[in-house]
């Protein structure tokens, strides 16, 4: 399976808290992602939000995508399209910043709800299309950095910040169920 973190918005080079914002793929992200070279996948699954299924688009042309919702990023809430600066002095921000971002986002989604969520997205992905775990099949999932985080961190293991990646860039690895459980093995990033 290929986990892969939607190519650059606007948003993104503001280091803008992008969540539920719909926004496209800026011209930096669509030139970089044309240079990609990924491997040809079987089937692929992506967040309803544009700038993945655009990424989608520009890297598999002519290959079907299927969307999931429960892969969108997270909700940030109050935090929705500002970056750091912007919410500097902010009460509600100081406090996320302190808990290490355990604390739900204000107005927004908290963490164990967003990892429950992008969870039973990769169990619908997973049940949806069975019949391609067979063994040998290349997946691809193109979705957020958050909704890469929060699988790696579920499914995998380990922290949740240890798992950040550029736009464009994710993980390949392994994928298996076994008793009806799903387990990543064999991880590398790109």
């Amino acid at each position: 399976m290929w986990l892969i973190r939607h190519g650059k918005t606007e948003g993104n080079k503001l280091a803008r808290y992008i969540g539920t914002t719909d926004e496209p793929l800026c011209q930096e992200g669509t030139d970089f992602l044309k240079k990609m070279d990924y491997p040809e996948l079987q089937d692929i699954y992506v967040s309803p939000l544009k700038r993945c299924v655009q990424t989608a688009e520009i890297l598999f042309p002519g290959k079907p995508v299927h969307i999931i919702e429960e892969l969108a990023e997270c909700d940030f809430g109050e935090f929705e399209n500002k970056n750091y600066k912007e919410l500097d002095g902010n009460p509600n921000y100081q406090a996320w910043i302190d808990s290490g971002g355990t604390l739900p986002f204000p107005q927004g989604e908290s963490r164990p709800c967003f990892l429950q969520r992008c969870s039973q997205g990769m169990y619908e992905s997973v049940d949806r299309y069975r019949e391609l775990f067979t063994g040998g099949v290349k997946i691809g999932c193109v979705v957020h950095g958050g909704t890469i985080m929060a699988l790696l961190s579920t499914f995998y293991g380990g922290g949740y910040f240890d798992y950040q990646v550029k736009n464009g860039r994710g993980y390949c690895c392994m994928l298996s169920l076994q008793n009806g459980r799903i387990y990543f093995t064999e991880l590398r990033k790109l």
